[in-house]
């Protein structure tokens, strides 16, 4: 019996090389049985509305794009009411989050893990009405990803994001808040501040700390206080990077669940893509919420 698939791939994402692979996808695809109906983005939403309005007429949901893909995709799997498999397939700027399940870079590879593989049921965060996949953040460079232009992405990858984001240090601000958490509650001036459920962020690996399970029902949370110097600010950057968290500088901890209440409203970045300026925010983990194909040998112990 024929099953149906909704491909949903974004033809500008990365460096374009969706469009000369395209057609050996389509071809493992339809070689495991699939009757395919192939929808390419023009704009923000439209895999969102494609998943929303369609998806319980299919037996697997793929998106081809970059994290910001994979975000409108499983926010519009959201919003449908339904839940069927998701298949991955990354090729946008970073894919942080394919990277944390081992997905294969190789376009072609990855096709072929989704339809041989096994479904990994992970969990996603709720924002208010929103969802995100695997990072919500705000502060200092959180505006790079979505000002940053797709030329500029697809020319320079990482270096993009460290061009433009070194443009906004000498306007540094910070956002006092309250953040309320099943730990207790912390009061403080903050410059940056994710929740992430990823082992990397922005392309490097383990900054969100060690042992990091994607189904465990909590997130990793790092929130940095206000630098007196730039000095302390350089410091700060250094030890993400080293992966060695100074919690002098900073709060780390993991959470199902906190409200950050600002007393301004504060730009969001979720997933990469804009999330809004909210004064108020509630997060909460959704614990295994997303079933996405990955190949069998990688599913987490």
């Amino acid at each position: 019996m024929t099953k149906k698939m909704l491909f949903i791939y974004n033809p500008k994402a990365g460096k374009v090389q969706i469009r000369s692979k395209l057609a050996d996808i389509l071809d493992v695809f339809a070689g495991a049985g699939y009757e395919i109906t192939i929808v390419p983005t023009r704009g923000a939403g439209d895999a969102k509305r494609a998943v929303a309005t369609r998806s319980e007429a299919f037996e697997l949901v793929v998106c081809a794009g970059g994290d910001g893909t994979l975000d409108e995709t499983v926010t519009g799997m959201v919003q449908s009411g339904t839940r069927i498999p998701i298949g991955y397939i990354p090729c946008g700027s970073t894919n942080d989050f394919a990277g944390s399940l081992s997905i294969p870079k190789n376009l072609v590879k990855a096709a072929q893990a989704i339809v041989g593989g096994q479904g990994f049921f992970c969990d996603i965060g709720a924002f208010n009405e929103d969802v995100f996949v695997y990072i919500a953040a705000f502060g200092l460079f959180t505006d790079v990803s979505y000002e940053t232009g797709q030329d500029m992405k697809n020319l320079l990858g990482h270096m993009a994001y460290l061009l433009e984001g070194m443009k906004r240090l000498p306007a540094i601000r910070s956002y006092p808040m309250r953040v309320s958490y099943e730990g207790g509650i912390i009061v403080g001036d903050f410059i940056f501040g994710m929740i992430t459920n990823s082992v990397s962020v922005g392309g490097f690996k383990n900054i969100t700390g060690k042992q990091v399970r994607l189904d465990d029902g909590v997130f990793e949370v790092t929130l940095i206080k206000r630098p007196r110097n730039p000095i302390e600010l350089n410091n700060i950057v250094l030890a993400l990077l080293n992966r060695d968290i100074d919690t002098n500088a900073m709060y780390c901890f993991r959470t199902a669940r906190l409200v950050l209440e600002s007393t301004e409203p504060v730009a969001w970045t979720l997933d990469g893509e804009y999330g809004g300026k909210p004064q108020s925010v509630c997060i909460r983990n959704l614990h295994r919420e997303m079933e996405i194909m990955v190949k069998a040998e990688v599913l987490p112990a």
